[in-house]
C-alpha cells in the first residue's frame, strides 16, 4: 500500500485508511481477521469514534497486537472540556491504548459547534492539555460544512482535517475544493471521506448497504475513477465506506493508483449529473 506524509511530520500514512465501522457488529474473531489482513496489506491508518456503535470494543482488541505499528485516530462529539475528557478516557480504555496518534473534533457542522469548542471551557482547551501530557499526539477535526471547516482552519493550528472530498460534490455543488485549498495554505494534512459515494439515496429507495447512509458507487469502473479522483487531490489518505466489499474494492484501486487525466475528469463531470449531492454550500 502506498503511503503519503501526514502533514509536516515524519509520519507516512497508507493512502487508504481503515474506518472502524468496518468491524462494527462483527464477531471478535472476524474483527481480528479483518484487521490482521489489513495490516498485512500495508494499511497503517485506523480511524474510529464512540458514535460508531460497538466499533471501539471490536477494534481495540483486534488492533492491540499491532498498536505500536499503526497510526490510530479517534474522535469526540462532545464540545465541552469535561464531557470530552470523559469520552476520551473511555475511548482509550475501549481501544486498549494509552494514547491516540490523532484525536479529532467530530462532525463540526454549525457556528454553535465552533463557539462551544473554542470557548474557555471548550473541548479545544482540553485537547491542548491532553497533547501536552502525551495522551494525544495530534489534533484534528471532521466537518461536513465548508464554511465551518474554513473558519476552524483560520481559528486554530490543527494538524489535519477530515472532510468529504467527492467527485459528485466537486462538480455538482462546488463542495470541497475550498477546504483543500485552505488546508494546503495552512499546511494542514487533508484526510478524505466519501470518495466512493455516488450521492443521496434516491427517494423511495432503500439502503443497499446497512453501514452506508448514502448511496455508494457499485460500478467498479466508476468507483475506480471516483477514488482516483479523490486521491489525485493534495491529500494524505481516504477512508472508504464501512462495508467490507467496498473497502476491498478501494484497496485494489489504491494498489493500482495513478492520477486521473483530463479526459477522465470530463467523464466524471458528465456522470456527476446522475447523482444528488449529499452536501451543499451555505
Amino acid at each position: 500500500m502506498r503511503k503519503r506524509p501526514y502533514g509536516n511530520t515524519n509520519i507516512d500514512l497508507s493512502i487508504i485508511g481503515f474506518g472502524g465501522i468496518l468491524v462494527m457488529d462483527c464477531e471478535p474473531k472476524v474483527a481480528s481477521r479483518i484487521v490482521a489482513e489489513s495490516v498485512d496489506l500495508g494499511i497503517n491508518y485506523f480511524d474510529v469514534a464512540p458514535s460508531y456503535g460497538n466499533a471501539e470494543e471490536r477494534l481495540g482488541p483486534a488492533l492491540e497486537p499491532y498498536r505500536q505499528d499503526v497510526f490510530l485516530a479517534c474522535k469526540t462529539g462532545e464540545r465541552s472540556r469535561k464531557k470530552a475528557e470523559c469520552e476520551l478516557m473511555q475511548s482509550l480504555k475501549n481501544m486498549r491504548t494509552d494514547y491516540f496518534d490523532l484525536f479529532q473534533l467530530h462532525a463540526m457542522t454549525t457556528k454553535e459547534d465552533v463557539e462551544q469548542a473554542t470557548a474557555p471551557d471548550g473541548v479545544i482547551s482540553f485537547l491542548l492539555d491532553a497533547k501536552n501530557k502525551g495522551i494525544i499526539r495530534h489534533i484534528g477535526f471532521s466537518a461536513h460544512s465548508v464554511e465551518v471547516a474554513i473558519e476552524l482552519l483560520d481559528l486554530f493550528d490543527f494538524d489535519s482535517v477530515l472532510f468529504p472530498l467527492n467527485w459528485t460534490h466537486y462538480f455538482q455543488a462546488n463542495f470541497g475544493p475550498q477546504v483543500v485549498e485552505k488546508a494546503v495554505e495552512k499546511q494542514v494534512a487533508v484526510l478524505a471521506l466519501k470518495a466512493l459515494a455516488h450521492g443521496k439515496i434516491q427517494e423511495g429507495s432503500s439502503r443497499t448497504y446497512p453501514k452506508c447512509w448514502y448511496a455508494p458507487i457499485e460500478d467498479p469502473e466508476l468507483a475506480e475513477l471516483a477514488l482516483r479522483f479523490t486521491l489525485s487531490q493534495p491529500i494524505t489518505a481516504a477512508i472508504p465506506p464501512g462495508e467490507k466489499v467496498l473497502f476491498d474494492m478501494a484497496i485494489d484501486i489504491a494498489n493500482n493508483f495513478k492520477s486521473v487525466n483530463e479526459e477522465e475528469i470530463e467523464y466524471l463531470k458528465e456522470r456527476s449529473c446522475e447523482a444528488i449531492p449529499m452536501f451543499e454550500m451555505g
